[in-house]
């Protein structure tokens, strides 16, 4: 059997506080206390450590509550109802309405039970020049729950199940990019021989290197302007398109993110104007278009089948064929010599930007074209195996979305014997 009662009723809410910042004695001792960028920055559902701790004096001098280990954590100010459950015994600032559970409520089937629900403290909070759910709205919501405690726990583990799916497929696709990272420092520093193997380091073989105005590089390899291996480089149009809901895409900054253009995500403009903004250079499969403002150094290669054209603030780079590969391009400008020069350029103003003079001498490390290819084919490997486990990731949060509603609201009946789930994707 099912219930609503208010949280109140089920859970004893709880806020906290902040010692006195002026007395040392409060400070550094070996209670964790939270804030809500712990919160936000805690990526699992359980928190066990803090950036701040404080001392007993420091609890007992202020409104702040010790904490059992399974507490849920619930914001309740600025940002309200983000949650994470107690790992360890801790006190809160004053930015929370934490919940202690009464007997006969499950805490972790509390904990989905306000996460599912975050819309309804949020409108209590709405309205207020700095959003907060006080202690008495937070207590009238209304919470769905069966009334045996242990259906509450078996629907709380078979959500666990999705969440610990969840959380290792963040731990994967971390490591993948940690790895991405030290083999574009290597690809960028050491190239790749014709074996596929990375040269030596510099350290064990000098003799294969060469000192350049961007640093130390292998030997067969030359610097170059960037616009010595281009065909052209141009500013985008400078007139706002009229966009519509179909027509020929335009590539906008928002649109491009970390080498990949959204285009599902992406405006469009009419035939005619597409043939106006084309009119001093039409972008082409194979060619970069860059973003030079709002923000500087995305960029993206246009791939096969693609009729798109320059919205504002992109600009578009044509690298001459065999002897600028455009994806090695694209990876130099987020990792390599160009990333550097770009941030470089762009350090300090308050509204960075390039233009294409900037563009033009940009400084870069030109490997063989061919090893170029190599170098890009092994990046191309690695982004695949990232790009993979995000799929998985959207899957898995997709399963649990439509779990939580089919659970937490009885939709799908749950009973004490009801067999666990396997996460799939």
């Amino acid at each position: 059997m099912w219930r609503e009662l208010p949280l109140g009723n089920l859970a004893a809410i709880n806020s906290g506080g902040t010692p006195s910042t002026d007395k040392t004695e409060f400070w550094g001792g070996d209670i964790p206390w939270v804030t809500p960028t712990d919160i936000t920055a805690c990526k699992a559902n359980y928190l066990f450590d803090t950036a701040n701790r404080i001392t007993k004096i420091g609890l007992h001098s202020c409104s702040a509550k010790l904490l059992p280990a399974g507490s849920i954590l619930f914001t309740s100010r600025a940002t309200v109802g983000v949650s994470r459950i107690a790992g360890i015994p801790v006190c809160t600032n004053q930015g929370f309405k934490s919940l202690t559970t009464s007997a006969g409520t499950d805490g972790k089937f509390l904990f989905y039970q306000v996460q599912r629900l975050r819309g309804a403290f949020e409108r209590y909070a709405a309205g207020s020049t700095f959003p907060e759910i006080n202690k008495k709205d937070t207590a009238r919501v209304l919470i769905l729950h069966p009334s045996d405690v242990r259906v509450q726990q078996k629907i709380a583990a078979i959500l666990s199940t999705i969440d610990t799916a969840i959380e290792q497929t963040e731990a994967l696709i971390e490591k993948y990019q940690h790895i991405k990272a030290g083999l574009m420092h290597d690809l960028f520093t050491r190239g790749v021989l014709p074996n596929g193997q990375l040269r030596p380091p510099r350290e064990q073989a000098p003799e294969l290197y060469q000192e350049t105005a961007i640093g130390w590089i292998p030997r067969e390899w030359e610097t170059s302007e960037l616009e010595r291996v281009c065909q052209t480089i141009v500013d985008c149009p400078h007139s706002t398109p009229s966009f519509l809901l179909g027509g020929v895409l335009v590539a906008r900054t928002m649109h491009i993110k970390n080498g990949v253009f959204l285009e599902d995500e992406a405006s469009r403009v009419s035939e005619k104007e597409y043939q106006d903004r084309i009119a001093r250079a039409e972008p082409k499969p194979g060619d970069v278009i860059l973003t030079r403002e709002a923000p500087v150094g995305e960029a993206f290669v246009i791939p096969h089948g693609m009729k798109i054209c320059l919205g504002q603030r992109v600009m578009l780079v044509k690298p001459k064929a065999a002897l600028l590969d455009s994806d090695y391009l694209v990876a130099q400008i987020y990792s390599g010599a160009l990333s550097t020069r770009i941030a470089e350029l762009t350090a300090g103003t308050t509204n960075p930007h390039l233009n294409v003079a900037d563009v033009r001498s940009l400084l870069l490390a030109l490997p063989p074209y061919q090893e170029q290819q190599e170098m890009t084919q092994k990046i191309k490997a690695m982004n695949t195996k990232i790009h993979t486990q995000q799929k998985v990731m959207q899957k898995l949060r997709q399963q649990k979305l439509g779990l939580m509603q089919d659970l937490l609201t009885g939709k799908v009946a749950v009973t004490v014997d009801t067999p666990a789930i396997e996460a799939t994707a």
